[in-house]
């Protein structure tokens, strides 16, 4: 894997302009919602508690691959108030790797599957074989 930020684009803190990976496996994690296993929302109406949520389920889903989240190349974030992205940048940094951050997508949404989801996160990571 190869973290790139050139010059000819900003260097914006908390992701990665350009991911390079070559060879290996590359795993795609479909979008990770507030639910625990037993399909329990996790915390109603409080963002935090989604996010860590939803970055826990990412961080199950890596190690069902056989990964964890030094792994992750990329991320893509849907949230329906984009106020929270302080609250989701805290919680995406206890989990990524901060030296070399994945390349990233936020996208504020009017609606998620359901009301009381408050945010999405899909995943995509590499792997060596």
């Amino acid at each position: 894997m190869r973290f790139i930020n050139p010059p000819t684009l900003a260097t914006l803190p908390g992701f990665s302009q350009i991911v390079e990976v070559s060879g290996g496996r590359t795993i795609f994690i479909s979008g990770q919602i507030p639910l625990d296993a037993s399909g329990t929302i996790v915390g109603q109406g409080d963002f935090r508690a989604q996010a860590a949520q939803v970055f826990t389920n990412l961080q199950a889903a890596l190690a069902a691959a056989g990964t964890n989240f030094s792994a992750v190349v990329k991320l893509n974030m849907y949230v329906v108030d984009m106020s929270q992205i302080a609250t989701l940048r805290e919680v995406r940094d206890q989990y990524v790797n901060t030296a070399n951050p994945p390349a990233s997508t936020l996208v504020e949404v009017r609606k998620l599957a359901r009301d009381e989801f408050l945010l999405e996160v899909e995943a995509i990571a590499y792997a060596p074989v």
